[in-house]
């Protein structure tokens, strides 16, 4: 997910590169423990970080406007999840196979590393370090998406639309309905630059919201996870959609982070201001 703030959707058209000045660059692979090659853009100096992107970009457009400050503190590995970048898209795949994904980059890289997932990213983020909890220094969740939000009634709609191939419509009632955008922010987004990718990416976000539809979310499951954790939340977020109060209540090791006048997508709507909350908590 990208582009909206708290001061509507057209703050993520203003400061959006245009899709011209993207850069296209050869990806890294690996093989995931099922097969799947999974591919992964990896840049600057430094630390090792590794990114996992969430539902409606990948692995470029996720990260765009944080990427040059990142890559002069890091070695970003920034993985494709399935159906991006290079990396095949598969039917009927768990969020526990993009995590085992991600433990293969991890593992590649070969030494520990600082972790960051963004919505859907950050599950399985925090799934990967519990894991594999020696291959992660810390780790970074913004807004991991809640799985019982996509119940029947918000997933048969979706189904629907996905079926009729009508992605825009797709698109439209995921963010009305499941992220309940006010239709402002909405009618802006849709008339932004934006908005063609990320209607493009909805065939592969489907399989993202099939599978978290399906992962069986248990906190307590994450009560020995002592790798020290950061958990940032917009201060302008609708909180019930996310875990983040669920995680904060047994993680052993955590601190919350707010990003003021923020929603689900800081690294889009104010770059700097997300960049250096991640700093912060890395490079202490």
């Amino acid at each position: 997910m990208r582009g909206l703030s708290a001061d509507g959707a057209a703050t993520a058209a203003a400061v959006e590169p245009p899709p011209q000045h993207r850069r296209a660059r050869e990806l890294r692979r690996v093989v995931s423990s099922d097969g799947t090659p999974v591919s992964f853009d990896e840049f600057g100096a430094g630390p090792p970080l590794v990114l996992v992107h969430g539902a409606f970009s990948d692995h470029d457009s996720n990260w765009e406007l944080v990427r040059e400050r990142f890559a002069r503190r890091f070695r970003v590995h920034a993985v494709a999840r399935r159906g991006r970048g290079a990396t095949p898209a598969t039917i009927g795949h768990t969020l526990e196979d993009e995590v085992r994904d991600v433990a293969g980059v991890a593992d590649a890289i070969g030494e520990p590393v600082f972790l960051l997932g963004h919505s859907y990213g950050a599950p399985v983020a925090l799934a990967a370090a519990a894991m594999h909890p020696e291959r992660v220094r810390k780790l970074v969740l913004y807004e991991p998406a809640r799985p019982s939000l996509l119940d029947a009634a918000t997933m048969g709609p979706l189904e629907a639309l996905a079926g009729a191939g009508d992605w825009d419509a797709f698109t439209v009632a995921f963010f009305r309905d499941g992220l309940r955008v006010p239709p402002a922010e909405l009618d802006a987004v849709r008339g932004s630059e934006p908005w063609p990718p990320i209607v493009a990416d909805s065939p592969a976000t489907l399989h993202d919201l099939r599978a978290l539809a399906r992962h069986a979310f248990r906190p307590e499951r994450f009560a020995a996870l002592r790798v020290p954790t950061l958990l940032q939340v917009g201060t302008e977020s609708a909180r019930e959609l996310y875990v983040t109060d669920a995680l904060a209540a047994v993680l052993p090791d955590v601190r919350i982070a707010a990003l003021e006048r923020q929603a689900h997508e800081a690294m889009t709507t104010a770059p700097e201001l997300y960049a250096a909350s991640v700093e912060r908590f890395l490079l202490a």
